[in-house]
C-alpha cells in the first residue's frame, strides 16, 4: 500500500516519537546555500543505529529538535530553522564504524558577532546524546556574511610587526621558568635576561595569576621595569605577556589597565576565561591600542582525541573572529601534539584570507575571511634551536617561536640561552634569504654558526639530539601524513 504525501504529513505531527529523519532533519538532496553556516561532525554511532538517522539526530538537537513531536513547531518556519543533514561518508579503515556527517544551518539561527551563541548552538547539547558512542566537531564553514559581525583580531600580524619594528624573520619568545614558586623580583630578573639576550618577548604562563608568592601588580612592575632596561640596552622594542587572567571581568580590566599604563605593549589572557571574556578583552586590546596573546589553557581537553570533541581548527576560526593577536598553534616537533599537516591547517586558517578545501591538512570546507587581519600563531613547547631550520621550513616566517626551557635552560645562563636562539633565526633566514636549501643544510648551518657563538655551541651541546617522536593521536583521514625526520 502505498503512502500518500497527506499521510506522510499526518504522521510528521502525530504526538509521539518518530524518527529524525522523518522529522525533516535528513536532506540528502538539500545543496547548501552560500549563506549557511555548515559544519563536518565525526560521528560514531551505536550499534544498531543508522548513520543516516544519527547525521540527522545530529543536526536536530544542535537546531530546533527536541525528543518527541512538539505542535509549537507548526508555529514556526520549521524548514528554514531546521539543521539538514545533508551527507554522510564513512571514514575509511575505521573500527568501530565512524563517519562524517555534513549539517547546514540557517545563517538566521545564529546571533550576530557571539561566538558564545555559536558554540552553545553547535556544541551545546548534543555531544551528550546517547544514540552516539562519541561525537566530534571537525570543521565549520563559516559564510563571509556572518564573519563581517566579527572585529576580529585587535591588531593582526601586518600591525603588530609595524607596532615592534621586527620584520622579515620569526619574532622569538620564552616563558618564564619555573612558572611557579619565583619572587616577583626574581622573576622579573628571567624576563630582563632572556630579553637583553636577544628575544622579542617573555612571558607568564597560563597559571601565573596572583598567588601569594606572586602578586600580579608586584609582577607586573617588576616585569615592566625589566622590559624597560632591555630595551635601552639594545634599542629594541621588547614585551612582556602579562596575564590578565582573573576571577572576574572586572578584574581582568583592572590589570589590563595597569598594564597598559606601565607601557606594555602586550597582555595576555587564558582561554579559561571563556568565550564571552575573550571577546571583552579583544575590544578593550584594540580600543586602548595593546596586543592581545591568548594561551590555548584547557584545549586538549576537548581537542586532542580524534573521536570524540572539537577539533583545533574550529577553535582557531573562532578565535581569529572573536579577535585576538596570538594563539598557541602547535611547533610539529615539540614535545606537544601535533601532526605536521594538520598545524599546517591550523596555521592557514589563522594566516590566510582564503583557505581553500584540502583533505591533506584536515581542512573540511573552503574559507573565505573577508580580508579579516590575520593572527600570529605561537609555537611553543619542547623547542629548542638545534631545531631552527625545521621549524622554518614548516612554520614559516610569521610565528612566534617560544623557548622556554631552551632559553632558561642553557647552561651559560638565561641571557646566553636567548642568544642562541637569536643567532640560530639569523643565520638560518640569512640562508633562506640566500636561496639555500636551509631544511637540508641546516645542521650544518648551525654547526658553522657554533664555531663564533659559544652561546649556541653550548646550546647545540646539550639539546642538539633531543627530539619528541610519537605517533600523532590525530591525524587528517583523507591521507597518510609523514612524520617530519629529525636531522
Amino acid at each position: 500500500m502505498q503512502v500518500t504525501t497527506e499521510e506522510r504529513a499526518q504522521s510528521r505531527w502525530a504526538a509521539g516519537v518518530i524518527p529524525y529523519k522523518q522529522m525533516g532533519y535528513w536532506r540528502p538532496d538539500y545543496e547548501p546555500d552560500a549563506t549557511d553556516v555548515l559544519a563536518a561532525f565525526r560521528i560514531t554511532p551505536q550499534v544498531g543505529v543508522d548513520p543516516e538517522e544519527a547525521a540527522a539526530a545530529v543536526a536536530g538537537e544542535s537546531s530546533t529538535a527536541t525528543w518527541t513531536v512538539v505542535w509549537t513547531d507548526r508555529l514556526t518556519a520549521l524548514d528554514n530553522y531546521q539543521g539538514k543533514a545533508y551527507k554522510v561518508v564513512p571514514v575509511p579503515g575505521s573500527d568501530p564504524p565512524q563517519y562524517i556527517a555534513y549539517i547546514a544551518y540557517k545563517l538566521d539561527l545564529f546571533e550576530e558577532g557571539s561566538i558564545a551563541n555559536m558554540a552553545s548552538s553547535i556544541i551545546g547539547n548534543v555531544f551528550g546524546f546517547k544514540a552516539l558512542k562519541a561525537l566530534r566537531l571537525e570543521d565549520i564553514r563559516v559564510p563571509r556574511e556572518y564573519v563581517k559581525t566579527f572585529q576580529g583580531p585587535p591588531h593582526g600580524i601586518v600591525n603588530e610587526r609595524e607596532m615592534l619594528n621586527k620584520h622579515g624573520r620569526p619574532l622569538l619568545g620564552a616563558t618564564t621558568k619555573p612558572k611557579l614558586g619565583l619572587s616577583p623580583r626574581n622573576y622579573g630578573r628571567v624576563v630582563y635576561e632572556a630579553l637583553r639576550g636577544g628575544l622579542d618577548f617573555v612571558k607568564d604562563d597560563e597559571n601565573t595569576n596572583s598567588q601569594p608568592f606572586n602578586r600580579w601588580r608586584e609582577r607586573y612592575l617588576y616585569c615592566m621595569d625589566a622590559v624597560q632596561h632591555a630595551m635601552a640596552d639594545t634599542g629594541e622594542i621588547k614585551g612582556h605577556y602579562l596575564n590578565v587572567t582573573a576571577a572576574s571581568m572586572e578584574e581582568m580590566y583592572e590589570r589590563a589597565e595597569f598594564a597598559r599604563d606601565l607601557g606594555s605593549v602586550i597582555v595576555m589572557m587564558d582561554l579559561t576565561v571563556g568565550f564571552t571574556a575573550m571577546t571583552s578583552m579583544s575590544r578593550w586590546a584594540r580600543k586602548n591600542g595593546v596586543l592581545l596573546h591568548l594561551h590555548r589553557a584547557g584545549y586538549a581537553t576537548y581537542a586532542r582525541q580524534k573521536n570524540h570533541g572539537m577539533n583545533f581548527r574550529v577553535l582557531a576560526k573562532w578565535c581569529r573572529m572573536l579577535g585576538v593577536d596570538h594563539i598557541h598553534s602547535g611547533t610539529v616537533v615539540g614535545k606537544l601534539e601535533g601532526d605536521p599537516r594538520a598545524i599546517q591547517g591550523y596555521y592557514d586558517t589563522l594566516r590566510k584570507d582564503f583557505i581553500p578545501r584540502d583533505g591533506a591538512t584536515g581542512i573540511y570546507f573552503d574559507q573565505d575571511w573577508v580580508h579579516m587581519p590575520s593572527v600570529m600563531p605561537v609555537a611553543s613547547g619542547g623547542i629548542h634551536a638545534g631545531q631552527m631550520h625545521q621549524l622554518l621550513h614548516h612554520l614559516g616566517e610569521d610565528v612566534v617561536l617560544q623557548f622556554g626551557g631552551g632559553t632558561i635552560g642553557h647552561p651559560q645562563g638565561v641571557a646566553a640561552g636567548a642568544t642562541a636562539n637569536r643567532v640560530a633565526v639569523e643565520v638560518m633566514i640569512q640562508a633562506r634569504n640566500e636561496g639555500r636549501d636551509y631544511l637540508r643544510e641546516g645542521p650544518d648551518i648551525l654547526q658553522r654558526a657554533a664555531l663564533w657563538s659559544p652561546e649556541l655551541r653550548a646550546a647545540l651541546e646539550v639539546w642538539g639530539e633531543i627530539s619528541f617522536d610519537y605517533e600523532s593521536t590525530d591525524v587528517p583521514d583523507m591521507v597518510e601524513t609523514p612524520m617530519p625526520v629529525v636531522s
